[in-house]
């Protein structure tokens, strides 16, 4: 998990995609901007709406955005990567990162999505 370069309270790597990737290129782009890690970029472990004050506009006034959520089997941490002045990087167990979470819809997708992924194939595809 990385901090928030807006507040208390840690986040998963996210953000928009380029006109020229796919929304997987962005995810694991988003990984090495924000984290620092680059790796194998798993499953797709589900998608979710959120609130982005960031995204309010004329067209979307209530600021509704999609996030799609991967697991990614890290394979190296970056000892340095381009937001690293903003944000730093922790490693978490399950619990912690529940406890530590700073959006109750990150909270949902490591609960419901990450785990029920893990559980059913998610431990096989890494060992």
């Amino acid at each position: 998990m990385i901090t928030s370069s807006s507040g208390p309270g840690l986040l998963f790597p996210k953000g928009g995609w380029e006109n020229d990737e796919t929304v997987r290129e962005a995810a694991a782009r988003e990984a090495v901007e924000e984290a620092g890690v680059r790796g194998i970029l798993l499953d797709l472990v589900g998608e979710y709406e959120f609130k982005s004050k960031t995204h309010q506009d004329e067209f979307c006034p209530e600021g509704l955005c999609k996030a799609a959520m991967y697991a990614l089997y890290v394979k190296e941490e970056l000892d340095s990567w381009p937001e690293q002045e903003t944000r730093s990087r922790t490693w978490l167990t399950i619990p912690e990162a529940v406890e530590n979470c700073r959006h109750a819809w990150m909270k949902c997708a490591l609960e419901e999505g990450f785990c029920k992924w893990h559980q059913d194939k998610g431990h096989q595809l890494i060992q």
